[in-house]
């Protein structure tokens, strides 16, 4: 096992956009044989909450992000909505619409959900580590968290980060 390659991923955001890269890295590289940490600190916390229902994606201030719709006539579908920051600031919903719009093309693309790549995650053995001082700092209770999940400071973490062969800031 010492030969094991490792990664270390710090999931640091929180919204359903940000959840798909610490989820599909950490899965992919333990299929590939990693040993895997994931430790979840500040808004990455709500990754690993029970109910995730509540991640949403904002558009704001992303502008990289497409704004393509997921239904419609294939020339609507293929229209690149540029949408301006400022409506987007202002037009009430805007980010809830934007998080429908979001999940209706992830589930007509086939992708796997943030819940069903997390469980994935978890089969494969992949650590997880709430930072618990941002923890205590959000005023959560370990009840509000997944079963299996471990609590532990930055210092815990670095232990095996520093041993890794690959660390990621997500």
């Amino acid at each position: 096992m010492d030969d094991m390659k490792k990664l270390a991923i710090i999931a640091t955001k929180g919204t359903l956009d940000w959840a798909y890269p610490p989820y599909i890295l950490a899965s992919t590289a333990a299929a590939l044989g990693y040993e895997v940490q994931v430790f979840f600190t500040f808004y990455g916390l709500q990754l690993v909450r029970k109910d995730l229902s509540g991640l949403k994606v904002s558009p704001l201030g992303n502008p990289g992000m497409p704004m393509k719709m997921p239904f419609g006539p294939k020339w609507f579908r293929g229209i690149n909505w540029n949408i301006p920051n400022a409506v987007q600031a202002l037009v009430p919903g805007y980010e809830s619409l934007a998080t429908v719009l979001m999940k209706k093309t992830i589930a007509n693309n086939g992708v796997a959900t943030v819940a069903e790549l997390r469980e994935l995650c978890q089969e494969a053995d992949v650590k997880f580590i709430a930072c618990q001082m941002t923890v205590e700092l959000f005023g959560f209770d370990h009840s509000d968290f997944i079963d299996g999940l471990e609590y532990a400071g930055a210092a815990m973490f670095f232990e095996f980060a520093g041993e890794s062969d690959i660390c990621l800031y997500l």
